[in-house]
């Protein structure tokens, strides 16, 4: 039994590798033989080549291996020389493909073969005729450019044009790819035929070029971003004479898939869709060849002179990578209707409730659908502004917010939270975001929340309360990013419902306990932000916010005590005691609860034994977010200069109190930091007096002083006089109340706006890889290899 892979039981086996015997390059019979013997599926060759054997020949039989993948990347550029015309030839492609899939991950895990694809093959010359050795290629790119041009192959991967008989088949190298793109959509009126031969072909091929660009998982991360992936640089360069059409085609096909079919409940069991495994690979190989640091290039932009095609012919200054930039460019108003109608349907897909169990087919790759929604906003400032001109932005904020509620308990989808608060984070710094909430919701999709009615701005608030009262630990450093989400929008906030409004001032209450404030170095910082959400309410929003209003009113000991908060030693250690009696890091009771909406499922734990990829640490909000103030005119001006200052440990001097400039706290915070916060023996951090009075004297609580000291004897009369105990006739008073001329003069709005940096492009990096990693289970093509990038752990 020692044969190593016996395609369909014929006599040429794969053992023939592992013995020192070496097998020759020349040998054609042995080739011929060897190729021509068929296995019938990807995963039969990941059955029958078990790891240890590959291992084997590398480390016993180095040159086999060699002589292996040069042949397996000969037969590929002979089928796409040749055009593929018969299906002798059209398996043997098929077969080296899968067999380059099955070896790869092999060659990468090993530092010492990593170099062999990039290194040359005698007599493999770049041009025509027989020139020097000198001008041969890489084997890398010999593999890369067969790979694409196989992709747009007539008869193997797309439609012939023409009547063919193998006399007049389309010659390869004359056709234009650009009339073969797979799916019409951007820059491609035409829909070809479905053909689910062409769409299997596609996909075993794309899966090829993933393994390829897989390199990446090999290497442990690094925030140098200069460490760019050779694969997907030779892949998106100008080398690759089908970059355009191809990237076309990946978009198109992602973009138009609809899961649902023609609507009919059971469809996807009656018939299996070809389509899903390739929009599936072709999301996956798109989002790795956008994995590009904007922070470290100009970002890419259009000057605005663009004529009627789809992307620009004259070259922009702009990135390398052909599909980073080809995206920049993209900027017909029906191209990103198109985008972003194929991104929101299919982020909504896994929220389609049906009234019959299992009826529609649910897709699995909203991760990343999240991630390649998330390089369209960064790389392509139009269509961000496209996605937040409509409320169309509602459908995908709403598909997110499920996807926040639904994996806030399960630690094997921390990275999920992660993406989805990001790309909230990129939307809140427009202004149109904030406007688009005031929409009402009326969409009832089950979710595990309170009942409510209101905006969507309802919704966003209430989901971020569950997530911070009832998600897991681990989602602690997104509590920062969450309320700077909440920061950014309020000043636009017309009319929060009482349930909104009773979950922020619960999520106050809870972050201005004395324990929680003092037991961490930022923790004070929530305190900032929330009381930055009130003053922003009620300078610019007062009419129609009578609920929160009242609310704030009704919890007016929360604001006296923060003012109030003891400084002496003494008081800061009781308030630490406090801690060891409820380790709990938030009120779980008293958040007034109720009913959850019908027909939602509590957000449920990962199953022991998921299998998870690590993920490397987020930067602070600080690096995370640039400051912008916005201008009566309503654009926005940078404030940065000052705040590139900010403190050693990365954590920002929170909220300012009206008309406190950025500069002087900053420089405060870096010079007196270590003063303030004595550190004990033991290393770990103690709050002192001094350090607590840097913060507590800057607490922003002016506006709401002057509101309640002008309401709450106001509101006491009310209640004396009529022997109200009802809310209902507060509230109208609040309603038809004003407070103008009674308040502090408004601050100006600061918007956090997110700004491109190497440790967010890195943490992409970890996260679209993790995801890949275990998402390619049929066959698990890294299963088991050393990779670098991430850990794979068991929950």
């Amino acid at each position: 039994a020692d044969d190593w892979i016996v395609w369909n039981g014929s006599s040429t086996s794969i053992t023939t590798f592992v013995s020192p015997q070496p097998v020759e390059a020349t040998d054609n019979a042995f080739w011929d033989q060897f190729w021509a013997d068929t296995a019938t599926s990807v995963q039969d060759v990941f059955a029958l080549v078990p790891a240890a054997e590959i291992r084997a020949v590398r480390e016993e039989s180095p040159s086999n291996l060699a002589t292996l993948c040069y042949k397996a990347v000969e037969k590929l550029v002979q089928g796409a020389e040749s055009g593929c015309h018969t299906e002798k030839e059209r398996q043997i492609v098929l077969n080296c493909c899968r067999l380059l899939t099955r070896i790869l991950p092999y060659i990468f895990e090993d530092p010492d073969w990593r170099g062999f694809f990039w290194s040359t093959v005698p007599g493999a010359g770049r041009g025509e005729g027989d020139e020097d050795d000198e001008n041969a290629r890489p084997l890398a790119e010999s593999l890369l450019l067969a790979v694409t041009d196989l992709l747009f192959c007539p008869d193997f991967t797309v439609q012939s044009h023409r009547r063919s008989t193998v006399d007049t088949a389309e010659d390869i190298h004359s056709i234009d790819s650009c009339e073969y793109i797979w799916e019409a959509g951007v820059g491609f009126a035409h829909s070809p035929q479905p053909n689910y031969i062409h769409d299997l072909n596609r996909t075993e091929l794309l899966k090829l070029l993933l393994t390829c660009f897989s390199e990446a998982m090999y290497l442990p991360p690094s925030s140098d971003s200069s460490n760019t992936n050779p694969w997907v640089q030779f892949f998106c360069s100008t080398e690759n004479r089908h970059a355009l059409p191809l990237f076309t085609s990946l978009l198109n096909v992602v973009c138009a898939y609809d899961p649902v079919g023609y609507g009919i409940p059971y469809n996807h069991l009656l018939f299996s869709d070809y389509r899903e495994p390739l929009v599936e690979e072709a999301a996956q190989v798109l989002i790795v060849t956008l994995d590009y640091d904007s922070s470290t290039s100009s970002s890419p932009t259009v000057d605005g002179t663009t004529t009627g095609t789809a992307m620009d012919d004259v070259d922009p200054p702009g990135p390398d990578n052909l599909f980073v930039n080809y995206l920049s460019r993209i900027h017909r108003e029906e191209d990103f209707q198109f985008i972003l109608k194929g991104v929101a349907r299919l982020l909504s897909n896994p929220l389609v409730q049906t009234y019959l169990p299992n009826s529609a087919k649910k897709i699995q790759f909203h991760q990343e659908l999240l991630v390649l929604f998330w390089k369209l906003c960064d790389f392509n400032k139009k269509f961000l502004f496209f996605v937040l001109k409509s409320s169309d932005v509602l459908d995908i904020l709403v598909p997110i917010l499920y996807f926040l509620n639904d994996a806030r308990a399960d630690q094997s989808r921390v990275g999920l939270m992660h993406i989805g608060v990001f790309i909230l984070l990129l939307l809140s710094g427009e202004r149109n975001f904030g406007v688009r909430l005031n929409k009402p919701y009326s969409v009832r999709v089950p979710m595990d929340i309170p009942v409510f009615t209101g905006t969507h701005a309802d919704l966003l608030i209430i989901v971020f309360h569950k997530i911070i009262t009832s998600g897991h630990q681990r989602l602690q450093p997104l509590f920062d990013c969450l309320l700077t989400i909440v920061v950014n929008v309020s000043p636009y906030l017309k009319s929060l419902s009482m349930v909104a409004a009773n979950k922020l001032l619960h999520l106050l209450e809870a972050f201005s306990t004395t324990w929680f404030l003092f037991s961490a170095v930022q923790n004070h910082h929530l305190v900032f932000f929330l009381l930055e959400v009130f003053n922003n309410i009620i300078q610019y929003q007062f009419d129609g916010n009578s609920n929160l209003v009242y609310a704030v009113i009704r919890k007016r000991n929360v604001f006296h005590q923060l003012a109030n908060l003891p400084t002496d030693a003494q008081a800061i250690q009781k308030g630490l005691q406090r801690r060891k009696k409820t380790p709990e890091p938030i009120s779980r009771t008293n958040s007034q609860d109720g009913v959850s909406m019908e027909g939602s499922r509590p957000a449920a734990p990962a199953e022991p034994g998921t299998l998870k990829a690590s993920l490397v640490a987020t930067p602070g909000i600080d690096k995370l977010t640039e400051k912008s103030q916005v201008s009566e005119d309503g654009t926005m001006r940078s404030l940065e200069p000052e705040a590139s200052q900010l403190s050693p440990e990365g954590n920002p001097p929170a909220a300012l109190s009206d008309g406190e400039s950025w500069s002087g706290e900053a420089s405060h915070s870096r010079r007196d930091r270590r003063r303030l916060s004595s550190a004990s023996s033991s290393g770990q951090w103690t709050p002192t007096p001094d350090w607590v009075m840097s913060w507590k004297s800057k607490l922003p609580l002016q506006t709401i002083m002057r509101l309640l000291q002008v309401l709450v004897p106001q509101v006491e009369k009310i209640c004396i006089d009529k022997g109200l105990t009802d809310e209902s006739e507060i509230l109208k008073f609040l309603q038809h109340g004003t407070l103008v001329g009674l308040l502090p003069v408004p601050h100006p709005i600061l918007i956090r706006k997110y700004q491109a940096n190497s440790g967010t492009a890195m943490w992409f990096r970890t996260y679209m890889w993790g995801v890949i990693y275990l998402r390619n289970v049929d066959p698990p093509i890294w299963y088991d290899t050393d990779v670098k990038l991430f850990e794979i752990q068991r929950v």
